[in-house]
C-alpha cells in the first residue's frame, strides 16, 4: 500500500510539472521581450527550458514505469507519456515561433494525462470506480 501512496504523490508531481512545462512553453513566446522588464527574462532560456523536460521525464519514468512494474501493467500511461515527450522533441527540433509554442504545450498536457491515467490505473480509486481501461488487467491482479 505504500507503493499506492508514493505513486499518487509522483504522479502529482508529475502533473503539476507537466502543466507548468506547457504553460511555460504557451506563455513565453507571447511574452519573450517583457520578461526582462519584470526580472523574469531567466525563463526565456534554454537551461530553464531543458531543465523542466528532464524534471518532468525523470518523475514521468520513474513514476509511471514503477506503477507499471509493480501494479497495473497498463500500456495506456506509458504510450502516452512516450507520445507527449516526442511531441516535444519534435515541436523543439522542426517548429520554431508560434507554431512551437502551440506543439509543445500539447505535449506537455499529453505528459499530465499520462500521469492522471497512471493515477486513476494505480488503484488510487476503488476497482467499481476505475475507469473502463484499468480494470480488465487490474481486477486480475486485485
Amino acid at each position: 500500500m505504500n507503493h499506492h501512496k508514493t505513486s499518487a504523490k509522483l504522479d502529482s508531481v508529475g502533473i503539476t510539472a507537466s502543466v507548468l512545462c506547457a504553460v511555460h512553453c504557451a506563455v513565453v513566446p507571447l511574452v519573450f521581450t517583457s520578461l526582462p522588464l519584470v526580472g523574469f527574462g531567466f525563463l526565456a532560456t534554454p537551461w530553464v527550458e531543458w531543465g523542466m523536460i528532464v524534471f518532468a521525464l525523470m518523475i514521468g519514468v520513474y513514476s509511471i514505469g514503477r506503477s507499471y512494474l509493480r501494479t497495473h501493467q497498463q500500456l495506456l500511461p506509458l504510450v502516452l507519456l512516450i507520445t507527449g515527450f516526442a511531441i516535444i522533441m519534435l515541436g523543439h527540433a522542426f517548429f520554431g515561433g508560434h507554431l512551437e509554442g502551440f506543439i509543445v504545450p500539447i505535449g506537455g498536457l499529453m505528459i499530465a494525462l499520462a500521469h492522471f491515467v497512471n493515477y486513476r490505473c494505480a488503484g488510487n480509486c476503488t476497482h467499481e470506480s476505475q475507469p473502463a481501461f484499468c480494470k480488465e488487467e487490474s481486477s486480475e491482479l486485485g
